[in-house]
């Protein structure tokens, strides 16, 4: 069982993740964010759980979809935005965008726009964490299950256990690559076999379990910082919005019925907070404190906002 405290953060961070992302796509559309977004609302387990287990003297690195696990990594919300506006006071000075965050005072390494491209960069940075003498730090590599069919995964799979590297490997599946499922991509071979095959250990959650995600995410932590890594955690999931961009586009049909109601009776947040009540926790202070998250959030957006339009102001652009 996840302590009610636990459960209570948890559930915070994944209500600012959905938050943050819907105010990012709900503000798109004034075209005053000029890169593409990949949001994860509907993804908000795997961050949200991170965010509980994951050390400050750890470290991490994501993909192109990576504004949840820059928060999770308790990445500033004001520099995420102000660097989707292209400020210099945005985490990567306004030059990387939605793509490309970087936060190396909390950990958070960096993330990039290429498939798989941080797959071998995190295996390098556990590389280095391996050599450094009772450092006892793990780098944790996030990454679509569309990354696993490059080959750079698998490399970097090989060489982690052949090194026995602090590393954990953190793949959200969420069924498709822009609009083409698991099958047609991937075949009937699933994942866990292929892992197995390089001797790595390897754990899989589905349905959106958070507290066997959470049970399992401690014990692989554990046991890679006793010196028996690495781990791959594969976790199914759901994007409720488009592959890039804010829209919904369930109306291309390329996710029949079935599944959509599969994700939507397991939407993360209504569980937690669902589990959250039958503790003790009083529904109100729910509302207030989430009330009170998305006054904050806005508010820092809106700033935001603000600062870009002098910006642009100042420059004389139109």
């Amino acid at each position: 069982m996840i302590p009610q405290t636990e459960l209570f953060n948890i559930y915070l961070m994944a209500f600012l993740i959905r938050s943050v992302e819907l105010t990012i796509s709900e503000n798109y559309y004034k075209e005053f964010v000029r890169c593409p977004i990949h949001l994860s609302i509907g993804q908000e387990m795997v961050p949200s759980v991170f965010s509980s287990l994951d050390k400050p003297k750890d470290l991490a690195v994501s993909t192109h979809r990576g504004h949840a696990h820059f928060l999770g990594k308790r990445g500033s919300i004001r520099k995420l935005f102000d660097e989707i506006h292209g400020l210099p006071s945005g985490c990567s000075g306004g030059n990387g965008g939605s793509m490309h965050l970087v936060d190396t005072e909390n950990g958070f390494i960096g993330s990039t726009a290429i498939v798989a491209n941080t797959v071998p960069i995190g295996v390098g940075i556990s590389e280095a964490q391996n050599l450094l003498t009772n450092n006892n730090s793990i780098t944790t590599v996030f990454l679509g299950e569309g990354a696993t069919e490059e080959g750079v995964f698998y490399e970097s799979l090989n060489y982690a256990k052949l090194r026995n590297l602090p590393c954990i490997f953190v793949i959200e599946n969420n069924n498709f690559s822009v609009y083409t499922s698991l099958e047609p991509r991937q075949g009937k071979f699933n994942l866990e076999k292929k892992i197995k095959g390089f001797c790595v250990n390897y754990i899989f959650v589905d349905n959106h379990n958070y507290m066997s995600l959470y049970s399992k995410w401690s014990q692989a932590l554990d046991m890679v910082r006793d010196g028996k890594g690495p781990f791959v955690i594969e976790v199914m999931t759901h994007r409720y919005r488009e592959h890039c961009g804010p829209y919904i586009d369930d109306h291309l049909d390329y996710r029949d019925e079935t599944f959509l109601k599969k994700w939507k009776k397991f939407d993360i947040l209504d569980l937690l907070k669902n589990d959250l009540i039958n503790t003790g926790i009083e529904e109100s202070y729910l509302s207030k404190k989430e009330d009170q998250m998305i006054k904050f959030i806005k508010n820092e957006y809106k700033n935001s906002e603000i600062n870009y339009l002098k910006k642009r102001e100042k420059m004389n652009i139109n």
